[in-house]
């Protein structure tokens, strides 16, 4: 049976030293902020905070004492950067091996025994579905992992990974100002193949970049404000969660209030037309 995630993603990304430097205690408080707020799957990857983050959170869940069972957690792993291990080279490693040793790695940070969901983190050329597949049946038959997915596959990559073993999440990127992957058949494949997609980085770039396309969304936005009586970032959360793919948005904000208003994206059906009008200014034409 395919692991159950909640419908909003805590992305733990930003968490440790690559951005906002959270203490154990705030690691502690905003993990209960997110659980309380129904957002009980967090997830990670090895390399986050070059290779430190995974520590720095699983010292906080060890503090926290909450139980296990009250949320899941999600790794990748592959990628070999130059910051925080002795690689010459940022590369890919898939080797059974790797893979093996990098779950085990995480489990021991993340202070588990188990991670709910093992992503690969992005394609090599160089993998090799049989020995993926024999490290992945080996950590499922130990219980080190429950379920097993991809993050940034093309539906080609996919297919070859999924010869050999069964893949039950890709994780993307999509948003309002990203939509490609509903365009070249992605997340056809995906609900063809019953494969859960993720979305990173879910609200695009709407507020981070002061370009056209961002200044007709904002404009868009105003009216949808008043309309639904939430904030942007719900509605663009909101925007995704209608897709039928049924796409779990992974949010990486650390902010309370905001944490607080995420969950209003699951209850909130946008009007049909109100979805459109999104990817019409998006793309700043009509649509084909």
């Amino acid at each position: 049976m395919k692991t159950s995630l909640s419908p909003i993603i805590a992305g733990t990304m930003n968490w440790g030293i690559w951005d906002k430097k959270l203490s154990t205690k705030e690691m502690v408080h905003l993990i209960n902020i997110c659980i309380e707020n129904k957002i009980t799957t967090f997830d990670h990857a090895d390399i986050y905070g070059d290779y430190t983050t995974e520590a720095q959170f699983g010292k906080a869940f060890g503090e926290s004492q909450i139980s296990r069972d009250r949320l899941q957690l999600i790794s990748k792993c592959g990628i070999q950067h130059t910051n925080g291990r002795a690689n010459t080279i940022k590369h890919y490693d898939y080797s059974k091996e790797y893979i093996i040793w990098s779950v085990e790695n995480s489990l021991k940070n993340l202070q588990t025994d188990y991670l709910d969901v093992l992503l690969l983190h992005r394609p090599s050329p160089l993998m090799v579905a049989d020995e993926i597949a024999e490290a992945v049946e080996q950590l499922k038959k130990e219980g080190k992992i429950k379920s097993f997915g991809l993050s940034n596959f093309t539906s080609s990559q996919t297919d070859l990974i999924r010869s050999k073993t069964e893949v039950s999440f890709n994780q993307i990127q999509f948003s309002a100002t990203h939509h490609q992957a509903m365009l070249d058949g992605s997340l056809d494949y995906m609900q063809l193949h019953n494969i859960t997609p993720m979305s990173w980085n879910p609200l695009g770039t709407v507020f981070r970049e002061d370009i056209d396309q961002t200044r007709r969304l904002k404009k868009l936005l105003v009216n949808l404000v008043d309309k639904y009586g939430v904030g942007s970032d719900t509605i663009l959360l909101a925007w995704v969660l209608k897709h039928p793919s049924q796409i779990h948005p992974v949010a990486g904000t650390v902010n309370i209030a905001r944490i607080q208003a995420l969950m209003k994206a699951v209850a909130l059906d946008l009007d049909t037309i109100d979805w459109f009008a999104i990817w019409t200014e998006s793309m700043g034409n009509k649509v084909p």
